[in-house]
């Protein structure tokens, strides 16, 4: 990945995250009430926990990017207001193939806390957690076959196929110390760049935009995918616990090894190579001291946010054949919010 190249607009060009929510937050609010409309199910126990998790909030980054993508590309309701019920629809589909995904996630990665409060698994049980999953995900279903669009179809349908095969993927390389950089990469594809890649790709097939472009925007989704979730990973070894809402140490916890802890296998000396590589076997996160010393040693968070500012920039450029206006100037916000966060 070239990291070398910059971004075709100016830093200041750009709109940082408050101003890139105001601009969607008309459309956004939208979709949040078709999400409480569609969440509405006669079993008590569905509502509870789907009202549970996505009434925790957060950024709702990938119905955002659906509908930013379709406004930078013209797209305009039937009243002139907003992008149109379609894209609240595909919107708000995303949202639930996300939150059925953290669903699962959190039952087999046996995580009791996201932001900042405990999981539905943890106030619920496994098995509540996993079947409300299962009905998000058929819900997501139901809605997107209403809009009769077979291509919308089969491009959500391969997303979350994908998505699918990368939480088993990711299952194989649990307790996995030889888990290498492109084995990782392999993994955060499927587990988060599709999903972005479709939110995007959906945007402009709602926007009407010709082959050239819709794989533009698809190009910008995944891109994004891969360096949010880079930076995601830095987080886990460097945020303030409390701003992001989990426990420190979760992924070595899980066993997960991620590209900061893969990068400081790869240069540590061989007695501190096998205390890591130990670590993620045992998920100990009584080795964290140990870890965190190793990856400072080896600039493995610097070489993380390197990557992950690649991707950032890579993303940027698939957007420069677009006419500049604010929904594309928002798009190149996102890009840098990504790797600049703090949660």
């Amino acid at each position: 990945m070239d990291t070398a190249s910059p971004p075709r607009a100016a830093l200041d060009d750009t709109p940082p995250l408050p101003a890139i929510q105001a601009l969607a937050a008309a459309d956004m609010a939208a979709v949040d009430a078709l999400i409480r409309r569609r969440l509405a199910s006669d079993v008590v126990l569905v509502n509870q926990v789907a009202e549970y998790i996505v009434g925790a909030g957060g950024k709702r980054l990938r119905p955002m990017l659906l509908l930013l993508a379709a406004a930078a590309l013209g797209k305009r309701g039937a009243d002139g207001a907003g992008v149109g019920a379609d894209a609240h629809q595909l919107a708000a589909v995303i949202e639930f193939i996300h939150t059925s995904t953290l669903l699962h996630d959190d039952v087999v990665d046996e995580s009791d806390l996201r932001r900042g409060r405990s999981t539905a698994n943890a106030v619920w049980g496994n098995a509540a957690s996993v079947l409300v999953g299962d009905f998000l995900y058929s819900r997501s279903f139901q809605m997107m076959v209403e809009l009769d669009r077979m291509e919308v179809m089969r491009l959500l349908a391969d997303a979350t196929n994908r998505i699918a095969e990368g939480e088993v993927l990711q299952l194989l390389h649990v307790r996995n110390p030889d888990t290498d950089e492109a084995a990782y990469l392999q993994v955060i594809e499927r587990k988060t760049a599709v999903l972005f890649a479709a939110a995007t790709r959906l945007g402009a097939l709602l926007a009407g935009a010709d082959a050239t472009t819709c794989d533009a925007l698809h190009d910008y989704g995944l891109n994004l995918g891969y360096a949010f979730q880079i930076a995601d990973d830095v987080l886990d070894y460097s945020a303030d616990e409390a701003a992001l809402g989990k426990h420190l140490g979760d992924d070595l916890a899980e066993g997960k090894a991620t590209l900061p802890l893969i990068h400081a296998i790869a240069h540590a000396g061989d007695a501190t190579r096998e205390r890591l590589r130990q670590a993620i076997i045992d998920g100990d996160t009584g080795a964290m001291p140990e870890v965190l010393s190793a990856i400072a040693a080896a600039d493995s968070l610097g070489y993380s946010l390197r990557r992950a500012t690649g991707y950032a920039q890579a993303a940027e450029r698939s957007l420069d054949g677009l006419a500049d206006n604010p929904y594309v100037a928002a798009l190149r916000g996102l890009a840098r919010y990504t790797v600049s966060r703090d949660r």
